[in-house]
């Protein structure tokens, strides 16, 4: 840490040209980042997706479909609204963009009275449907009577939502950090300081993951989610490096204050970036884009910040040198320290009350966590007032078939399908499947050719008369080697009992090898990859943040208990955010926590609020290590940084919090569950609980064997 601080101090005007330059380079890319976003991330590379694969291949399934809702008008005839569906068809037609379309006109299952829909066939993947989609929309103009949905549109509103989301929190969130800054600094100049670190940060990571994207898949949550981090973790690192470099420069010159800062506020800042970028690339474990995504992105965002804490925002001081105070605003008040360290004093003084009390809270938060439900999003993701939700909804609910839990089933057989014994071979897996009691009906060759046995088949196929007939209903089912069927499933494929079917059928043998596709399938796939992998990413977390903390303090006790009470705080903000979005409080709508948001929000919490439980301790073990009093040295760690932690966390909570009021729901879900569970660490944990164990542990807290610490601190 020396040698960084060393070179900073000579340099630093080498390192703001470096940092200006980085930002401009880095800026232009980081503007094209939007663009090279597609998808939810939701995708995992197992059987549904050999699967979905084999069936554009060889069956010639769309590889995108865009479905097109006709409204009737209120005054419309029939012969009007059959004309506009006509005429809107034919012009999407005249573009030459779509593989096939299949009109309402001339299929009765698209058709209702008042409403209508088509399916729009594309050859292009979902991620590059962008200019077809735009080019449909320009056809169907301003008649609101016409809405488009379907994958690749609700992908790209949700792309639009989540920047426009991104605006929305950033006016909140960044004027409300600038305000707590103003209290916890005073200055104007002071508090823009980590807003501007900040700013730079979250640029420069957009910059590097536009160069990135070529190589790494990024999903469109990432514009939401690295400002929220990059932000909060830029700001709260320059927070606690400034507020340490003014206590330095009481009595120091700032040369000498900037060494020293680096050299402690630094080195807590670095221990704490670990344990976030720790928790991010745990969910690497999972084989899921949403989480490579998130954890790419996260620790880009996360080792930028550590870089421009300990570069670009002491190159800023060294440059402003006294100015850092210029046009103070709000003087600081003498005996504000005094304020903390009598809240620290009655806290010890009630170790046992207190900390059962701050348990029970914890506890009675946890209880709804055993209500918890979780779903993938889909279009409700989506704010209700986008037409392709609307859209989406409203063909659910009128055509119900649309929405058909099938199960795709493939079957290859090396000789082909078509001779007698692959008939009946084949016959025999669709009686096999047919007799599962969850099993609705299934589409197969027979059914198509309305045919009941293998035998009856195999003759029909060798009369001359029914072969030409039969020819395309056999090519629909039936491709060389590969042979197709379509299990319906009853219920929806999102239940206990779709993902079990699928689980179980997966799994077994068969006399020829065969894949398991579907929603359901791909459900099941995305469910049992983190249901299979949590325990070992949570204990990555674990392990790893309790040998960095047992590394960085020298305690076996400090970092089990810091452990304990992030678990049991993380649970209590399970628990409020069922309480919130399951029970429907606050005006929001009753909805599913969204699959991810566990993951993600164990993921980076922990991290975070280890952040805080750094820098408190490590000011704790500084006066420790000086007086050997582990009551003294908890009140004045805890009334020195008390009032900067509090501003840091609640900087925190701004930032993420913001995000309560954007439209995406999994985006709205991680702010809000961010800013929940940095509430509970910085009030009850912080305030409450830290100060009362301390005081219970006594110098067990700083215990660790054949070292003679203990011995040596009560000596």
């Amino acid at each position: 840490m020396k040698v960084i601080a060393k070179l900073v101090i000579r340099f630093y005007k080498l390192f703001l040209v470096g940092w200006i330059l980085l930002t401009l380079g880095l800026g232009y890319f980081a503007l094209q980042l939007p663009g090279l976003l597609h998808g939810d991330g939701f995708e995992t590379n197992g059987e549904f997706k050999k699967v979905e694969q084999e069936l554009t291949e060889t069956f010639g399934v769309p590889k995108s479909t865009i479905l097109l809702l006709f409204e009737k008008k209120a005054t419309e005839k029939n012969a009007d609204f059959n004309r506009r569906i006509s005429e809107t068809l034919t012009s999407i037609q005249d573009k030459k963009i779509t593989e096939k379309i299949q009109s309402p006109l001339s299929d009765d299952k698209l058709r209702k009275d008042k409403i209508s829909y088509a399916v729009l066939a594309f050859d292009e993947e979902q991620d590059e449907m962008r200019d077809q989609v735009e080019h449909i929309r320009g056809i169907a103009g301003n008649d609101k009577h016409i809405k488009l949905t379907g994958p690749p549109v609700l992908n790209l509103d949700i792309n639009q939502a989540s920047q426009d989301d991104l605006k929305r929190a950033e006016l909140i969130g960044l004027p409300f950090a600038l305000l707590v800054l103003l209290f916890a600094f005073g200055s104007v100049a002071g508090s823009l300081v980590p807003i501007i670190t900040g700013a730079i940060t979250v640029m420069a990571s957009f910059g590097v993951l536009t160069l990135l994207s070529a190589n790494i898949p990024l999903s469109i949550f990432i514009l939401n989610v690295v400002p929220m981090i990059g932000l909060a973790l830029s700001i709260d690192f320059s927070l606690l490096f400034i507020n340490r470099y003014r206590e330095e420069l009481h009595d120091s010159q700032h040369d000498v204050a900037i060494e020293k800062t680096i050299m402690t506020a630094g080195r807590s800042i670095i221990f704490s970036a670990v344990c976030v970028f720790i928790g991010l690339a745990s969910m690497l474990v999972f084989q899921i884009d949403i989480f490579k995504t998130i954890s790419a992105g996260g620790m880009v965002v996360v080792g930028i910040a550590v870089i421009s804490s300990l570069s670009l925002l002491p190159s800023i001081l060294l440059l402003l040198g006294d100015h850092i105070n210029k046009w103070m605003l709000l003087k600081p008040k003498a005996g504000n320290e005094n304020g903390w360290r009598k809240f620290a004093s009655f806290v010890m003084r009630r170790p046992v009350i207190v900390s059962l009390a701050a348990f029970a809270v914890l506890l009675v938060s946890i209880i709804p966590v055993k209500d918890m439900t979780l779903a993938i999003p889909k279009a409700d993701s989506l704010p209700k007032s986008y037409e392709s939700r609307q859209a989406f909804e409203d063909i659910q609910k009128e055509f119900p078939e649309s929405s058909r839990n099938t199960v795709y089933v493939l079957a290859k057989r090396d000789q082909g399908w078509k001779s007698a014994a692959g008939l009946e071979q084949l016959k025999k897996l669709e009686d096999e499947w047919n007799r599962d009691y969850r099993v609705q009906s299934i589409s197969s060759v027979f059914t198509a050719a309305n045919v009941k046995s293998a035998k009856e088949l195999r003759m029909a196929l060798e009369n001359p008369q029914s072969q030409s007939a039969l020819e395309p209903v056999t090519q629909s089912f039936i491709q060389d080697e590969m042979a197709m069927m379509q299990v319906h499933l009853k219920g929806n494929p999102s239940s206990e009992e779709s993902k079990d079917f699928v689980r179980e059928w997966s799994s077994k043998d068969f006399d020829a090898p065969v894949l398991v596709g579907g929603q359901a399938k791909f459900n099941q796939e995305i469910f049992d990859e983190i249901y299979n992998k949590i325990g070992i990413g949570v204990l990555i977390i674990l392990l790893s943040t309790y040998f960095i903390l047992l590394l960085a303090f020298r305690s076996l006790v400090i970092p089990l208990k810091a452990i304990l009470m992030n678990t049991i705080s993380l649970s209590a903000t399970f628990g409020v955010l069922v309480w919130i979005f399951q029970y429907g409080h606050f005006g929001i709508p009753k909805s599913d926590i969204t699959l991810i948001i566990p993951v993600i929000v164990f993921s980076l919490v922990f991290g975070l609020s280890m952040d805080y439980e750094v820098f408190l301790i490590s000011r704790i073990h500084e006066i420790y290590l000086e007086t050997r009093d582990n009551h003294f040295a908890t009140v004045e760690g805890l009334s020195s940084t008390s009032k900067i932690i509090t501003s840091a966390a609640l900087i925190m909570i701004v930032i993420t919090g913001a995000f309560a009021f954007t439209g995406v729901m999994p985006v709205k879900q991680i702010g809000i569950g961010i800013a929940i569970a940095i509430f509970i660490d910085a009030t009850i944990v912080r305030m409450l609980l830290v100060p009362s164990l301390m005081k219970l542990l006594g110098d067990w807290n700083w215990w660790l064997p054949f070292t003679g610490a203990k011995k040596q601190a009560r000596g």
